[in-house]
């Protein structure tokens, strides 16, 4: 482990919000985790998507499913990169959308309210 991951923890891949929706749509349907607050999540959100605010995240992980890819998103991507690195720290495969919401958002994608 270098430095730069023994500091910050080890880096995360990302996936844009088009990615995301291709899989939901064509793959194997990952866990979509949103790690922003519950008044966030009632603004919209992306259908099927897991609700567990970045606070709640380290005491809520034993809930999620160690065999399956799950996908962290937030408002912009800033709490969601925090979530993924923690998860990919307890050895989950996880994967960080890219300017979060509001690039879902931005490319006109649904949004479950």
């Amino acid at each position: 482990m270098g430095f730069l991951s023994s500091l910050f923890g080890p880096s995360v891949p990302t996936i844009t919000a088009e990615e995301l929706s291709e899989k939901l749509k064509f793959g194997k349907h990952p866990l979509v985790l949103d790690v922003r607050q519950p008044e966030e999540f009632r603004t919209g959100h992306i259908a099927g998507a897991k609700l567990i605010p970045l606070n709640d995240l380290h005491k809520q992980m034993g809930d999620l499913p160690k065999g399956r890819e799950i996908v962290c998103i937030c408002a912009s991507g800033s709490r969601s990169t925090s979530a993924a690195k923690m998860l990919a720290k307890e050895g989950f495969n996880v994967l960080n959308v890219q300017g979060g919401m509001l690039a879902w958002r931005r490319a006109k994608l649904p949004v479950q309210k």
